[in-house]
């Protein structure tokens, strides 16, 4: 009689990942969580109205109660106001006019192209970080990075003589565990942006949030998240994959071909004309991007209208390329690639509609307010100092993050309540929004709620046919640890400075008048 040979003993990391999917998978579709959440606010916003609940406006005095939406006014202003709801939501526009220009760069293959060269023209000893250093930027295009850098990181790194998961644990780590970090603005930008604008209006109606609000901060972080990224490549995650080539050569990429290169030329010189074009109406006092009435920069068509540049410069830069590599014939592929990048978007927009009624109920009911102005008095009591209150929010939000992946749809959540609360305790909610990007990147590439989670594993598969979720995890673990302490880091360090986060976002709110 042979022995029943016994099963496997799993780790705590899978034990723990079993938990993690288990109560992520439990969650519903995240447009449904909002249509609950929405429905939720409708119900609370009756109950607390029934309790003698109140506190003083921060900054008008005005006593707020909980409006409630159970009634025949809180009927007719859910009626009226779905459709404004939808449309006047601060992140739908931006994110929409920002696709649009980036998918002429995606579908003339500029983006791809500018990616292969980078990584090809890097020497062997700068592979690393150039991967890490690529996903990082890469991440401004939304998905190029996952469905092109990854796996052809690992073609890079084995036509090398270096293991090839190596180079996708380096790239992946650059694309979504550096997703807050970056040289130029991205999408995701104006969307955080729009969130938090909405956020801040609970306690200030006039506060703008612009799309280039972290954008110091951001420049800073990706060499911080190269680094870091290389150092955990190396010192940690190459133990576990040490070199060692194919015999058969396999996995070898060809180089660029002329068309490409000619493209590439083009695409250069295209955004060298509209970046002379931009630098002449910024750096002149009398510059036609500056504010028209005292000059300024700060205040200027410049930093309101970013979003657009984002268009202009995907546009310009795709046709360019589209053109000197033959990819584009005629306007007709410039609008196919727009109309290829809306209809990515289906799930989204359902997503946006719903996550719209929650916020505008939320603030509708004023309990946003309430909750803030009684969390924020608690805060006070505490007398913590600000570094550490900082640190509990970005530890929270890099928990949230291993049970809902969305960056919007946590932040559509979070935002009413903790822009608020920090605003009343005097940190900005450019400020506040640094925190949340630090906690939801970091957790990113360990995460099995990350939407692009089981493509990395089917990446990974094609080398480690045994590759699972225990695997992927095992291999990010250090960069999530090393990025989380580094970032948390550099974040304490920037407010004792006090130096500005992007411009015109200081880290202290101080209310108007």
């Amino acid at each position: 009689m042979t022995d029943t040979p016994a099963a496997p003993r799993k780790s705590a990391i899978d034990r723990f990942l079993n938990v993690v999917e288990a109560g992520g998978n439990a969650l519903p579709h995240p447009a449904t969580l909002f249509a609950i959440l929405a429905m939720v606010v409708v119900v609370l916003s009756w109950v607390f109205s029934q309790f003698d609940l109140s506190v003083q406006h921060p900054t008008t005095g005005e006593l707020i109660t909980p409006v409630n939406l159970v009634s025949v006014a809180g009927l007719h202003r859910i009626l009226t106001g779905l459709v404004t709801n939808f449309t006047s939501f601060a992140p739908l526009g931006t994110v929409l006019v920002s696709l649009i220009g980036i998918g002429v760069a995606e579908h003339s293959g500029l983006i791809g192209a500018a990616l292969r060269q980078l990584v090809l023209a890097a020497p062997r000893f700068l592979l690393t970080p150039v991967m890490v250093f690529a996903g990082v930027m890469s991440n401004m295009a939304s998905e190029i990075g996952y469905v092109l850098l990854v796996p052809l990181a690992g073609l890079v790194f084995l036509a090398a003589g270096r293991h090839p998961i190596l180079g996708m644990a380096a790239a992946f780590a650059g694309v979504s565990g550096g997703y807050s970090a970056n040289l130029l603005l991205g999408t995701i930008d104006p969307l955080l942006a729009g969130l938090s604008q909405e956020a801040a209006q609970i306690i200030d109606p006039a506060y703008t949030v612009s799309p280039a609000a972290n954008w110091y901060f951001m420049i800073v972080s990706t060499f911080l998240v190269t680094g870091l990224g290389w150092w955990v490549t190396e010192r940690i995650v190459a133990r576990r994959f040490p070199d060692a080539p194919k015999e058969d050569g396999g996995g070898r990429i060809e180089p660029m071909t002329r068309e490409e290169r000619r493209g590439l030329l083009f695409a250069l010189l295209a955004s060298a004309v509209l970046t002379a074009l931009v630098v002449w109406g910024t750096v002149p006092a009398d510059g036609f991007l500056r504010n028209p009435e005292d000059g300024d920069l700060l205040n200027s068509p410049f930093l309101q209208g970013i979003v657009a540049l984002i268009f202009a410069y995907g546009v310009v830069a795709g046709v360019a390329y589209g053109i000197g590599a033959g990819t584009i014939k005629s306007d007709a592929d410039v609008i196919k690639g727009m109309g290829q990048s809306m209809s990515t978007l289906g799930v989204y927009l359902v997503l946006v509609f719903f996550a719209a009624q929650f916020v505008a109920f939320f603030n509708w009911t004023q309990l946003g307010l309430i909750f803030a102005v009684n969390g924020a008095g608690l805060l006070a009591q505490m007398q913590l100092p600000g570094i550490v209150l900082f640190a509990g929010f970005i530890l929270l939000t890099a928990t949230a993050n291993l049970f809902m992946g969305s960056a919007s749809a946590k932040w559509a959540l979070m935002a009413p309540v903790f822009v608020p609360m920090f605003m009343l305790l005097g940190y900005s909610p450019e400020l506040t929004q640094i925190g949340y990007r630090i906690g939801d990147s970091t957790t990113n590439i360990i995460s099995p709620m990350m939407s692009y989670f089981a493509l990395i594993i089917a990446f990974l598969q094609r080398y480690e046919p045994k590759a699972g979720i225990g695997t992927v995890v095992a291999v990010m673990l250090p960069y999530s640890v090393t990025f989380l302490i580094g970032w948390t880091i550099l974040f304490s360090i920037w407010m004792a400075i006090g130096a500005p986060i992007g411009p015109g976002s200081p880290l202290q709110y101080i209310p108007a008048g």
